[in-house]
């Protein structure tokens, strides 16, 4: 049996309740933050631990490290790295200097990643910048321009890949012309349809052969007045199945944020109803963890199925890549001294 949720946990080493939880529960995967994190050795062990509790080697371990803000491994044991709109500024001045940076950023965060057990990273944001984005997003995404969010996206995705990790493009279909932070509240976008497929959905659309992305949540009045994306058939179902032709494993956005309403079952079965594979839920909280639980379905059918694809997307990494020489390749092209 595996269920169709991600799980977080309370801290660095899981508690006796919570190797009972994923032992009996079989969540499909763990997703990691900085309050699981400690040195590399420590993370190892909470991979292997979560792993032989599900009682499967290949159980997805996420984290969200994009660089910027939005990192969970820290010096001293692991580099910063920048922001994603570093290599869309980059881009603008050399299209080549800029693909080549983000390639490396990706390649470089996916070594520091794949050595510790963790297997997916939520990366990148494909996600357009307009004058009022909001901060929870601002550098976060990669320029104003979709099309350079879509080749730079492309170049992340493909560095992830080549060092062992798989990506997540998120937040589908586009979380840019949100004014409000979804950790705190619901955002709403009036922008029409057409406007949105011609500007929004354009970076999901050229990547949508990607085998793993991340919902909105955010209220699109023109698509569905009266729910979020996460939340919505009219969103997974029209929008980002049909309309984006996105068909991998879909996942939403963390279900402990504020922005959605209900108790926490009633959250996981409207996410599941809409259309999404997994329900992602990050705080640790055990008591939410065992709602979720409870209301998500064994994972089955085309939902089995995409998350059965999406792992066996794992690669390999190039045991002849230098870490050392890439790295100094990358500060060359970027000018960053993060350490």
């Amino acid at each position: 049996m595996i269920k169709a949720f991600v799980s977080g946990c309370s801290g660095p080493q899981l508690t006796t309740d919570e190797i009972g939880f994923f032992r009996d529960e079989a969540p499909w995967g763990l997703i990691l933050f900085a309050r699981n994190i400690q040195t590399p050795d420590q993370v190892l062990e909470l991979t292997t631990e979560f792993r032989r509790a599900v009682g499967r080697d290949d159980a997805p371990v996420l984290v969200d490290q994009e660089g910027g803000r939005v990192q969970r491994l820290r010096p001293p044991h692991w580099r910063k790295y920048p922001a994603a709109k570093v290599y869309g500024d980059l881009y603008q001045r050399d299209a080549e200097a800029g693909l080549r940076a983000a390639w490396l950023g990706a390649r470089l965060i996916a070594g520091d990643l794949q050595p510790l057990g963790i297997t997916v990273d939520c990366l990148p944001c494909l996600d357009v910048r307009f004058p009022d984005t909001v901060d929870a997003i601002g550098d976060r995404a990669f320029s104003t321009d979709p099309d350079v969010v879509a080749d730079l996206g492309k170049a992340m995705v493909e560095g992830a890949l080549a060092g062992g990790v798989l990506p997540v493009i998120k937040h589908i279909p586009g979380h840019g012309r949100a004014r409000v932070d979804s950790h705190l509240e619901l955002p709403r976008v009036d922008a029409g349809h057409s406007s949105l497929e011609s500007v929004d959905f354009r970076p999901f659309k050229a990547l949508s052969r990607v085998s793993l992305g991340m919902t909105a949540h955010i209220v699109y009045t023109d698509i569905d007045a009266e729910r979020p994306g996460t939340h919505s058939a009219k969103i997974i179902r029209g929008i980002i199945r049909e309309t984006i032709g996105f068909d991998g494993c879909l996942m939403s956005d963390d279900i402990s944020m504020k922005a959605l309403g209900g108790t926490f079952d009633e959250r996981s079965r409207a996410i599941i109803e809409a259309g999404c594979d997994i329900v992602l839920h990050c705080n640790g909280d055990l008591e939410e963890m065992r709602a979720v639980a409870a209301a998500v379905p064994e994972l089955s059918g085309k939902a089995g199925e995409r998350c059965e694809a999406a792992l066996s997307g794992l690669r390999v990494p190039d045991p002849e890549f230098d870490g050392r020489e890439a790295w100094n390749e990358f500060q060359s092209l970027t000018g960053w001294q993060g350490v």
